[in-house]
């Protein structure tokens, strides 16, 4: 069972970018797929972006396509969210998310927080405008 922990949130102002880690321990992380998600008070966990086991297949939101980037490193047993031109809409708690096995054909698997069994406590990010 792999757990996982969150860091880089902090509060930028619009425009900066930020770069989130998360450290995976307890499994062989190679054999997890992972996404990232976030949430605002009082509303459902909304869909970031996702990485195959292999790094090889990435899949990103409306709003992450071209100003974010998921990637891995599966010697380090980590995932990053580099957040580039942030806006304040941006502003939310990011989790890190894993799910053993390949990546779904469907969307909604893909996108869906509960497809994914493990996940950080999440980190803080707030863009000020």
């Amino acid at each position: 069972q792999v757990q996982l922990i969150e860091s880089g949130g902090g509060l930028v102002q619009a425009g900066d970018s930020l770069r989130l880690s998360c450290a995976a321990s307890g499994g062989t992380f190679s054999n997890y797929r992972s996404a990232w998600f976030r949430q605002i008070p009082g509303k459902d966990y909304e869909f970031v972006a996702t990485i195959s086991a292999s790094g090889q297949s990435t899949f990103y939101s409306g709003a992450a396509k071209g100003r974010f980037s998921i990637s891995r490193d599966n010697v380090k047993n980590a995932v990053y969210l580099q957040m580039n031109n942030l806006r304040p809409e941006d502003t939310a708690v990011y989790y890190c998310t894993a799910a053993l096995g390949p990546m779904p054909a469907s969307m909604r698997n893909r996108n869906s927080f509960d497809k994914y069994p493990y996940s950080g406590r999440g980190t803080q990010v707030t863009v000020s405008s």
